[in-house]
C-alpha cells in the first residue's frame, strides 16, 4: 500500500485503498497540541474535500467552530473545505449532519459533503450500499450509494420565495427573484436566487452578455466576496457563474459562502439547473451535466415529485489522527 504524502497545499500525492476509521494507518497525521489525538477520515468530491468524524456517541460535536478552522487549515492542519460531523439520529432518520466551514461558520447543508458523510458512514459500518436518511439544518436529505461507487441524492424541494432564501432583491416572477439587476463594481449582474436549504445567487449574464467561465475565472477571488458579504443577501450567500454549453450542458465556477472559492458545490449544482430552468436556458425532467472545475455532476429536477436529484462521486483521500 502507498503512503499518502502531503504537498504544501493540504493535496495527498498518492492514492490508497479505504482505511477503515479507528484502525490507524500507517499515514497518521499527527498535528496541533492537544491532550488526546482525534480520529479523522479525510473524503473529497470533485475536489470539494472535507475532514469526517464520526460523532454518533453524542449530539455534539467533538470539535469546536475554532479548532475546525485550524484542522482546515493546509498549512498547519489536515487542510479541508470543513468539518463534517456524522451525529445520532433525529425523528425517523439514520443519522444527523452537522458541518463546520474551513472559516469556524456553520451552513445548512452541504451537497459534496452529504455524499462524503454517506460514503464515510458505510464504509465505517462497512454496510453495503443503501440508501439514508439524514437529518440536515436543511431538513431531510437522502443520499443512496450505488453499486458503480457514485452517490444518487436526493436534495428535496427548491425554495423559490426571495424572501425565504434569503434575499431582499425585489421579486421579477411571482415572489421568485429572477434575472434580477444587481450592479457590483459598476457592472450589472442578472442574478436568479435559489435555496436548497442554503442561499445561493445565480448568474448566467452580466451586462447584456452571457457569462464566460474564462474570463471570469480570472476576477473570481476578487468578485466573489463582494457577492457573499452583499447587503441584499441577510444571511450571505454562494455564488454561482454559469456558462450555458447547450440545454443539458453548462460549467460554472463557484465562490462559497464561509469558504471562498472551491472545486465543487452540490448545492450549487443543483440551484444553478434550477435557476437555468426558470430562465428558459435548461430542459426540465432531463439530465444536466454541470462541469465544475473538479469534475462533472449530474442534476436533474423532477416535475413528477419537484424533488433535485444530484449524482456524482465520494472518494476516501486517507484517514488519520490529528491534536485538536
Amino acid at each position: 500500500m502507498s503512503l499518502p504524502m502531503l504537498n504544501k497545499h493540504g493535496r495527498v500525492g498518492t492514492a490508497f485503498r479505504p482505511a477503515v476509521v479507528g484502525k490507524a494507518p500507517r499515514s497518521t497525521v499527527r498535528v496541533m497540541a492537544s491532550a488526546s489525538p482525534l480520529t479523522f477520515s479525510k473524503y473529497q468530491g470533485l475536489g470539494n474535500d472535507f475532514i469526517l468524524i464520526d460523532n454518533r456517541h453524542s449530539s455534539n460535536p467533538v470539535v469546536t467552530p475554532e479548532q475546525a478552522v485550524k484542522i482546515c487549515d493546509r498549512n498547519f492542519g489536515v487542510g479541508g473545505d470543513g468539518v463534517i460531523f456524522a451525529l445520532p439520529p433525529v425523528g425517523d432518520t439514520d443519522l444527523t449532519m452537522r458541518i463546520f466551514n474551513s472559516d469556524g461558520s456553520e451552513p445548512e447543508m452541504c451537497g459534496n459533503g452529504i455524499r462524503c458523510l454517506a460514503k464515510f458512514v458505510a464504509d465505517v459500518d462497512k454496510a453495503a450500499p443503501r440508501k439514508y436518511k439524514i437529518h440536515t439544518l436543511a431538513g431531510l436529505i437522502q443520499p443512496e450509494l450505488l453499486a458503480d461507487g457514485q452517490v444518487r441524492v436526493d436534495m428535496g424541494e427548491p425554495i423559490l420565495e426571495g424572501r425565504k432564501v434569503p434575499t431582499t432583491l425585489a421579486p421579477t416572477q411571482g415572489s421568485t427573484v429572477v434575472q434580477q439587476d444587481l450592479v457590483v463594481d459598476g457592472k450589472t449582474y442578472k442574478v436568479t436566487c435559489v435555496s436548497m436549504g442554503n442561499p445561493h445567487a445565480i448568474i448566467y449574464s452580466c451586462d447584456g452578455k452571457t457569462i464566460k467561465i474564462d474570463e471570469l475565472d480570472k476576477e473570481l477571488a476578487a468578485l466573489g466576496p463582494k457577492f457573499e458579504r452583499n447587503a441584499v443577501f441577510p444571511a450571505r450567500t454562494n455564488t454561482e457563474f454559469v456558462e450555458v454549453i447547450d440545454r443539458s450542458h453548462v460549467r460554472m465556477v463557484v465562490w462559497e459562502r464561509g469558504a471562498g472559492r472551491t472545486l465543487a458545490c452540490g448545492t450549487g449544482a443543483c440551484a444553478l439547473v434550477v435557476a437555468g430552468i426558470l430562465e428558459g436556458r435548461v430542459d426540465r425532467d432531463k439530465t444536466c451535466q454541470v462541469d465544475l472545475p473538479g469534475g462533472p455532476l449530474q442534476i436533474e429536477w423532477s416535475t413528477a415529485d419537484n424533488h433535485i436529484y444530484m449524482t456524482g462521486p465520494a472518494e476516501l483521500v486517507f484517514s488519520g489522527s490529528v491534536r485538536a
